[in-house]
């Protein structure tokens, strides 16, 4: 594989994996602030974002060794409000500028299995997005947010909180297989 795909799946993996955490901190401090379906917005998306740095470790499964990693990643414990806009920014920045340049890099260079990787990780993180923002215009004006349910995709990282889909819109798994929160 060529360093600099390997480089940017292990920069994605890093910035997934601090994702991973930052939403289980994030998830607890929903909790305590009264907003149970957000709290579980934010493990159910923790959960994704592990879904996916799976996928940039396994892509990079014949590189052994240990290496330096950079990666951008949000920090500090805000109200469920500024956690929720840290978590819109972080995806936001993930769909519009990470994901499209490593993707690019990957394609160029041909390496299918990084490319696919990141192409769902990307699509996953655009639903991720506007969950986000959604559930911050509703903590916004005081209230939990509104969800028939919270399910993730074990494949993808797909969430959906209305479970009315029969698969998963961006991998085809069936609903049945998804992880209730």
């Amino acid at each position: 594989m060529n360093a600099m795909t390997q480089d940017n799946l292990r920069s994605a993996f890093a910035g997934e994996s601090q994702a991973h955490m930052r939403y289980r901190i994030w998830a607890d401090k929903a909790d305590k602030d009264g907003f149970p379906t957000v709290a579980r917005l934010f493990r159910a998306t923790s959960d994704a974002e592990q879904i996916h740095a799976t996928f940039h470790f396994n892509a990079l499964r014949d590189i052994v060794g240990s290496f330096l990693v950079a990666s951008g990643g949000g920090f500090g414990l805000g109200s469920t409000s500024q956690n929720l806009q840290g978590a819109i920014d972080g995806e936001m920045h993930e769909v519009t500028q990470m994901y499209p340049a490593y993707i690019a890099v990957a394609q160029l260079q041909g390496e299918k299995e990084a490319e696919n990787a990141m192409k769902y990780a990307v699509a996953a993180e655009k639903v991720h997005a506007e969950l986000y923002t959604k559930a911050k215009e509703y903590v916004d004006q005081g209230k939990d947010l509104d969800a028939k349910v919270v399910k993730l995709c074990p494949v993808c990282g797909y969430i959906t909180i209305t479970g009315e889909e029969d698969k998963c819109p961006l991998c085809g798994a069936s609903i049945d297989k998804f992880i209730e929160y």
